[in-house]
């Protein structure tokens, strides 16, 4: 969601695109999006990683905030879609979690390109609000015990590493 987000703040002022309203105005620029997809992260094999400042959103800024926005977030669930790609067996759905989930356009645009079916993950009984921050205590415990946060199969580290330092008051 990072570039929708920071998309609509830049268009609009608001943090994020509620309940993908935004880019349901809009439509989707072909060749803006493909210029997108044409990022070279696409055509790297895994493991791999990036920042949502790897991508140069040039492309979408002529476009007005609801083609922007559209755009934006056809590019995320494409995104998604290649990174199924990769996958050995393609999953039969997807789990949205967090702030995203909320984002009706970005639902449907997932469902779209990746064809399989997309869940907001409160209808699974889990806590789409809390998932973020419980994950981030068990990345706090696994730091504090020194185990792994990181592995060769994920990231490319040549070793399973830990991460983070604890400073005591």
């Amino acid at each position: 969601n990072a570039l929708i987000d920071d998309w609509v703040m830049r268009h609009s002022g608001a943090a994020f695109d509620a309940d993908g309203a935004l880019a349901a105005q809009g439509s989707v620029d072909e060749a803006a999006l493909a210029a997108l997809l044409s990022h070279p992260y696409f055509a790297a094999p895994p493991p791999k990683s990036l920042d949502r400042l790897d991508f140069d959103t040039s492309p979408v800024e002529a476009l007005s905030a609801a083609d922007g926005a559209a755009t934006l977030t056809a590019f995320t669930a494409a995104s998604i879609a290649k990174a199924l790609d990769l996958c050995p067996t393609k999953p039969q759905r997807l789990i949205l979690c967090g702030g995203g989930r909320h984002n009706t356009s970005l639902r449907h645009m997932m469902a779209a390109h990746c064809d399989v079916d997309v869940v907001d993950c409160d209808s699974l009984g889990w806590r789409g609000d809390a998932l973020e921050a419980q994950l981030f205590g068990w990345l706090a415990v696994r730091s504090f015990y020194g185990l792994p946060l990181s592995q060769p199969e994920t990231t490319g580290v040549t070793q399973p590493i830990s991460g983070g330092v604890l400073y005591r008051a």
